[in-house]
C-alpha cells in the first residue's frame, strides 16, 4: 500500500523541515505530508483531512499537547483508526507507557537514526512503501 497522507504534528520548524527531508521516499512515491504545529492545528487538518494513512505526533507543543491531541483524536470514530507513532525527547518508562496508553502504535524517541521511523512506519502501517531507492 503506497501511503497517502501523513500528517506530522511539531511544534518546532527545524523538526518539521527534517521530517520533510526523511520521508522524502514517501512523498516521492506520491504521499503528501500535512503539518501542524500543535494539537488544536492537528485536528483542524485531520477535519479536512480525515484520510490521512499515519500520524507522527511530538508531545511537549503550545496550545494542545500531543497527549491531548490524541486523546480527541482516540474518541472520534473517523479518526481513531489512523495510527500515531509518537516522536518525542521524554524517554522516561512512565512517558512511554502514558504515550502507549493513550493510543499511538508506537513511540520513538528524539534523536532517533531515520531507519528507526521507517522501520516503525513498515509496523504501524502494513504493506506501506515509498521509493525504497531513495536515501533519507
Amino acid at each position: 500500500m503506497s501511503l497517502r497522507k501523513i500528517l506530522v504534528v511539531e511544534d518546532s520548524e527545524m523538526l518539521q523541515s527534517g521530517y520533510r527531508l526523511v520521508l522524502q521516499r514517501y512523498r516521492a512515491g506520491g504521499c503528501q505530508m500535512l503539518r501542524a504545529l500543535n494539537g488544536k492545528e492537528a485536528l483542524e487538518v485531520l477535519a479536512a483531512n480525515p484520510d490521512c494513512d499515519l500520524i507522527i505526533l511530538d508531545i511537549n507543543m503550545p496550545v494542545m499537547s500531543g497527549l491531548e491531541f490524541l486523546y480527541h483524536c482516540k474518541h472520534q470514530p473517523a479518526l481513531s483508526r489512523i495510527p500515531v507513532i509518537i516522536s518525542s525527547t521524554e524517554s522516561e518508562e512512565d512517558d512511554i507507557i502514558r504515550g502507549l496508553q493513550a493510543g499511538a502504535a508506537a513511540y520513538l524517541v528524539k534523536p532517533f537514526k531515520v531507519d528507526e521511523l521507517h522501520q516503525l512506519i513498515t509496523r504501524v502501517v502494513p504493506g506501506a512503501i515509498g521509493a525504497r531507492s531513495m536515501r533519507a
